[in-house]
């Protein structure tokens, strides 16, 4: 059974590399929802696409729930 993500979860996708992001904001509903992903680190996200961005959008059939939801920051 999928699980449906929520403001407030944490979910990782890839871009450049796999890095994990924190649900701000959902547009949408379903696989072509746009999350609104922040980062816990103070220079951002990784990578050469994301370069340093600490807020993104991602299309939602590009992430998956973070398997650790104890993570914290």
């Amino acid at each position: 059974m999928k699980k449906k993500i929520k403001i407030g979860n944490w979910v990782t996708f890839k871009a450049d590399i796999e890095q994990t992001g924190k649900v701000v904001a959902i547009k949408g509903s379903g696989r072509y929802a746009m999350l609104t992903l922040s980062s816990d680190d103070t220079y951002g996200f990784d990578g050469d696409y994301l370069n340093g961005e600490t807020v993104v959008e991602m299309e939602a059939k590009r992430c998956w729930l973070f398997e650790d939801e104890s993570y914290e920051c």
